[in-house]
């Protein structure tokens, strides 16, 4: 199925139904007094997270969800019934934003979770609200409250513990494959990741994470060039990021050192708070290199590129280091999980 992150709906919530102004009208019975039942509240639209379901292509061919309108009120004191609500289930992990205002509507990031897309009309007042002792006939009742509507925008964003950045054809996907039992498409040319895969990494019996893989990022992203501009939203969920570098660039003309520094670059413009998100470098195709020349190699780049914080050197494609790796992750996100209960 195509992956699809982002969606427009429009919710319509029911009217309620209006009041009735009526009177009995009984035999032996004089002067029976108003007897207008209420009208039934209009149906509401609630949205509920699902962690069935991973893709918002329901929406995108569903655009409008309109509830049923409450009945109205009717004599012998019979009220109207209220319209049942709807319910639209959407993927753990989906932000709904009002498209006039901008503003944050719900934020879905537990199963079953539930929020009030818009809300339904209450109905009308019959008559017979309206008696008194110095109004014994009263003729009044209320109309039905329009129901909300609303234009919504709907983006899903995956919940993942860690993210791969990185240019394209870096070995993300061989990476993922490598440490996973996700099986995203690989090949030998730039831009084979379309969407973002998710793959479950077992460490062992009872401890595990979640690795996410965006399309590659290249130079000028945060201004929309490229597949992975789209879905850096991504990695904003995430706790801690991967850059993944080709260390052993086929093209001798490619700069791995340049390469690093754009993505980088590409994080800060599009988002603060994801360019000082935790990352860490992982070296990339490490087999390509000589080994009596490896180390030497690695050493060069990371002075150039005035890397300080924590790299791995690994090869994605022959599983070297990929197992150190994993578990230098799960121990971190284990410490960082201790330390919030805190």
């Amino acid at each position: 199925m195509k992956y699809i992150d982002e969606a427009a709906i429009q919710v319509m919530a029911g009217k309620g139904g209006d009041g009735a102004a009526s009177f009995r009208r009984e035999k032996y019975i004089p002067k029976g007094g108003p007897s207008g039942g209420d009208g039934g509240r209009g149906g509401s639209i609630f949205a509920i997270a699902d962690r069935n379901i991973n893709t918002l292509v329901d929406y995108r061919f569903a655009r409008i969800h309109r509830a049923r309108n409450g009945e109205n009120g009717r004599g012998s004191d019979c009220y109207g019934k209220g319209a049942d609500d709807i319910t639209l289930r959407m993927p753990v992990g989906t932000v709904i934003t009002n498209a006039a205002t901008g503003e944050v509507v719900a934020d879905l990031k537990h199963h079953e979770e539930k929020v009030l897309l818009a809300k339904g009309g209450t109905g009308g007042l019959g008559n017979l609200h309206f008696k008194s002792s110095t109004n014994r006939a009263p003729r009044q009742f209320t109309l039905g409250e329009t129901g909300e509507e609303f234009e919504l925008k709907l983006e899903l964003k995956v919940l993942a513990d860690v993210g791969l950045l990185g240019m394209p054809n870096a070995g993300k996907s061989t990476l993922i494959r490598a440490v996973s039992a996700a099986r995203p498409k690989v090949a030998d040319y730039p831009f084979t990741t379309l969407h973002p895969n998710l793959g479950m990494v077992r460490v062992d019996q009872n401890r595990s994470f979640v690795m996410a893989d965006i399309p590659g990022l290249i130079e000028g992203a945060a201004e929309g060039a490229g597949l992975g501009h789209r879905f850096l939203k991504h990695l904003s969920r995430t706790r801690l990021l991967l850059h993944v570098v080709d260390i052993a660039p086929y093209d001798q003309t490619v700069d791995p050192v340049r390469e690093a520094k754009a993505i980088v670059e590409e994080l800060r413009k599009y988002d603060a708070s994801l360019y000082e998100k935790p990352r860490w470098l992982v070296l990339n195709k490490a087999d390509l290199l000589p080994g009596q020349d490896r180390e030497k190699v690695c050493r060069k780049f990371l002075r150039k590129l005035g890397w300080e914080g924590k790299n791995f050197i690994i090869s994605a494609i022959t599983g070297e280091g990929c197992k150190e790796l994993t578990y230098a992750i799960m121990d971190y996100l284990e410490k960082e999980s201790a330390k919030r209960e805190e």
